[in-house]
């Protein structure tokens, strides 16, 4: 490992969702679904709330929590 690279990030990120996009406030691994509680990698999470300021780990979660099922 040279000085310009970094160590792999482990364990849970701080995210900033914006729209179409999120910024990593704390460098992690993943963030954890807001209606499932699963751990969601960086590099797949693709459903967020902006208003909320959480993530899903899916369509349908995103769906439940819209319509207040979780």
């Amino acid at each position: 490992m040279n000085r310009y690279e970094r160590p792999p990030a482990s364990g849970e990120a701080e995210v900033r969702y914006l729209d179409a996009d999120f910024r990593v406030v704390r460098p992690g691994a993943f963030v954890r679904c807001a209606v499932t509680g699963a751990a969601i990698p960086l590099e797949e999470l693709r459903y967020w709330s902006v208003e909320r300021q959480e993530a899903y780990s899916g369509p349908e979660a995103a769906l439940a929590r819209a319509l207040g099922k979780s």
